[in-house]
């Protein structure tokens, strides 16, 4: 019995040596389920690894503030972050949550205008960043990757436009309605 524990403890001893991924090879799985990027290639992730910033929150603490400006999209490699909005009373609304392989702030990597909302680490939380100026610059050694980008942005916006169009439509035919769920 004591051999055949001692022997299991070895063999996963070994097995988490040799077939962890790294941190690379991981990088490039949560990329991939971008929309900005999953039509790239793995040469293409190569170079879009050069642009890529890894940062650390403690809990509690503010990615980015509400007004401040817009200079990039957040990847959440571990952890959890809120997105608030506060409204002119200083009352806050919680308008998302994120966890590992989510990501935000996609916006300012196109128009680079002021934050609408904050985020905030809800636990610690592992973040690969790319700058709005390291993505022009890609953007500008690379077009066809650069355009990729681009068309991944357009699906996003394109996706939650809709989205919200449906729940405004659903607002409004409630309301009209009498506030009544089921006609």
């Amino acid at each position: 019995m004591k051999d055949e524990k001692n022997k299991a403890v070895h063999s996963s001893f070994w097995a988490n040596i040799f077939h962890q991924p790294d941190e690379k090879s991981d990088l490039k799985l949560s990329l991939r389920s971008i929309p900005l990027f999953d039509s790239f290639g793995k040469r293409d992730l190569i170079f879009l690894l050069n642009i890529i910033h890894n940062r650390n929150y403690l809990a509690g603490e503010f990615v980015f503030y509400q007004g401040d400006p817009g200079i990039g999209l957040y990847l959440i490699r571990e952890g959890e972050v809120q997105i608030l909005r506060e409204d002119e009373s200083g009352n806050s609304i919680i308008l998302a949550t994120f966890t590992k392989g989510d990501f935000f702030g996609e916006l300012a990597l196109v128009d680079g205008e002021k934050r609408s909302a904050s985020a905030i680490a809800i636990t610690d939380v592992r973040a690969a960043v790319i700058f709005k100026p390291d993505l022009d610059e890609f953007i500008l050694k690379y077009p066809k990757k650069g355009i990729k980008i681009l068309n991944g942005i357009s699906q996003i916006v394109v996706t939650r436009l809709r989205s919200l169009n449906e729940d405004f439509f659903s607002l409004q035919s409630n309301k009209k309605n009498g506030g009544k769920h089921g006609t």
